[in-house]
C-alpha cells in the first residue's frame, strides 16, 4: 500500500482547498485525471507524477509518492505548509456586501474583531431605500506566503461571514456572486431608458489585505436589544442598526467545531439562496428554505427493537424526514408555529422537488390574487420567520456532535 504523505494536523489545520493550492504551486502545473475520478496527480499522471491527492468526496484524505517523486522537495514544501502557511501573521480581510437598510455608520466587534464601515464617500449609493445598499466588511484573516491561499481564506471568509450576518442582520445581508448575470433593464428611475447590463458594482475603498481594522468615520451604528431587535427594527429611513449580542452570535460561529459550522455554513447557503431565487421561483425560494432548516437537522440512524416472535432484533430507521424537521422547528422555535402547519410546509417542499406541484405565483398567466395564492404566500413568510428564529437559538444551543 502506498505510504501516506499526508500529515495528521493537516486534516483538521489546513482547508482541502489550501493544500491543493500550495501543491499546485510548488508542482507547477494543475494536475491531471488518468482513468479514476478520485485521484488528482501532480503535476502529470504516471512517470511524470511526484504526488497524487486521493479525494472521498470533498476531502483530501491521502498524498501519495509518485513515480518522479522528490523527498527533498517534498520536505521544503512540508516546512512550508508548517511555516508560513499554517502560521502566517493575522491579517484584516477588506470587502464589499451589501444590505436591504443604508449603513451610513461603523460598528466593530471587540471580541469578534469584525468591522462594519459606511462606503467612501464617492461611491456609487442607491437613490432609493428598499435597495442593496454597499458597506464594507473587515474580517481577521491568517495570511499566508502563497496570494493564491491568502486570496483563497480572503473571498471564504468574506462568503461565510456575509451569509452568517444575513441571518443576524435584519433585512437581507449579501455579496455580489462570482456568476454576474446579463439581462435588461431600465436604467432610469425617473423615465425610460431600457438597455442590456450586466450585474456588478465596484468602487475604490483601499488594500483588500490590511495590518490592522481602518478607523471608522461617521456615527456608530444603534445597538438594539437583541430581543427587541428582530421584532421592532424594520424600514423606518433611520439605516442599519444591529442587535447588542452581534459580537457575542459571530464568536459563537467561530467557536463551533468544525462539523457543526460545515451544518450552519450549509444552512446560511440555502437561506441566501431562497433570497435570490425568490426573484425568479417562489417554489425554487420555498425549497431551499426547507433545505436551509434540513441542513440543521440531525443525521438519519437507525435503532434495534428485539422481537419475540421473530426471535431477532428488528432495524428501524430514525424517524423520517417530515418527523425531524417538525422536531426542529419544536425545539428551536418552540410555539411560533402549529404541528399541522410545519407538516404543511415539507409537504409542499416535497411536492415542488418531486415535480408533483409548483406554487400559484409560478404558474404563470394573469395572476389572481385568491385564496390559494394568499395561503401559499403566509405559508412561504411564516417559514421565513420560523428559520430565523431557529437558527439562530440553534447557534446559541448548538447539539453535541
Amino acid at each position: 500500500m502506498p505510504e501516506n504523505l499526508l500529515r495528521e494536523t493537516w486534516a483538521t489545520q489546513l482547508d482541502p482547498t489550501e493544500l491543493c493550492l500550495v501543491l499546485r504551486e510548488r508542482m507547477g502545473d494543475t494536475g491531471q485525471f488518468d482513468g479514476r475520478s478520485d485521484v488528482l496527480y501532480l503535476p502529470q499522471a504516471r512517470e511524470k507524477c511526484r504526488v497524487s491527492l486521493r479525494y472521498k468526496n470533498a476531502e483530501i484524505v491521502a498524498v501519495e509518492p509518485g513515480a518522479a517523486f522528490d523527498h527533498a522537495e517534498w520536505e521544503q514544501i512540508c516546512a512550508e505548509i508548517e511555516g508560513s502557511i499554517l502560521s502566517g501573521p493575522r491579517k484584516v480581510g477588506r470587502a464589499l456586501s451589501f444590505n436591504s437598510h443604508r449603513v451610513e455608520g461603523w460598528w466593530r466587534g471587540a471580541q469578534s474583531g469584525v468591522q462594519i464601515l459606511r462606503p467612501p464617500d464617492d461611491a456609487p449609493r442607491a437613490p432609493f431605500e428598499m435597495a442593496d445598499h454597499p458597506f464594507i466588511l473587515e474580517f481577521p484573516i491568517q495570511e499566508a506566503s502563497l496570494w493564491s491561499v491568502t486570496s483563497h481564506r480572503w473571498i471564504r471568509e468574506h462568503h461565510r461571514l456575509t451569509l452568517l450576518l444575513n441571518l443576524l442582520l435584519v433585512g437581507a445581508t449579501r455579496f455580489l456572486p462570482a456568476q454576474q448575470r446579463h439581462y435588461w433593464a431600465n436604467v432610469r428611475h425617473d423615465g425610460v431608458e431600457i438597455k442590456w447590463v450586466q450585474e456588478y458594482y465596484s468602487v475604490n475603498f483601499g488594500e483588500v489585505i490590511a495590518s490592522e481594522l481602518s478607523r471608522p468615520t461617521g456615527g456608530e451604528l444603534e445597538e438594539v436589544a437583541s430581543e427587541e431587535y428582530y421584532k421592532a427594527v424594520g424600514h423606518d429611513g433611520s439605516g442599519l442598526r444591529v442587535p447588542d449580542d452581534l459580537d457575542e452570535s459571530i464568536c459563537r460561529y467561530r467557536s463551533l467545531s468544525p462539523a457543526l459550522r460545515a451544518k450552519f455554513d450549509r444552512a446560511t447557503y440555502w437561506m441566501n439562496m431562497a433570497l435570490r431565487q425568490g426573484y425568479d421561483s417562489m417554489s425554487a425560494s420555498f425549497a431551499s428554505l426547507v433545505s436551509s432548516a434540513e441542513a440543521l437537522t440531525a443525521k438519519s440512524t437507525k435503532h434495534s427493537v428485539y422481537c419475540e416472535e421473530c426471535n431477532k432484533s428488528i432495524s428501524h430507521d430514525a424517524p423520517g424526514a417530515t418527523e425531524k424537521f417538525r422536531a426542529f422547528f419544536e425545539k428551536y422555535a418552540p410555539g411560533a408555529g402549529l404541528q399541522a402547519r410545519r407538516s404543511k410546509m415539507y409537504k409542499v417542499r416535497s411536492n415542488i422537488l418531486h415535480g408533483s406541484d409548483l406554487m400559484q405565483l409560478d404558474l404563470g398567466g394573469v395572476l389572481v390574487f385568491g385564496l390559494p395564492w394568499w395561503n401559499e404566500r403566509e405559508l412561504y413568510n411564516e417559514l421565513w420567520s420560523l428559520l430565523r428564529i431557529a437558527a439562530r437559538n440553534w447557534l446559541r444551543n448548538p447539539p453535541a456532535e
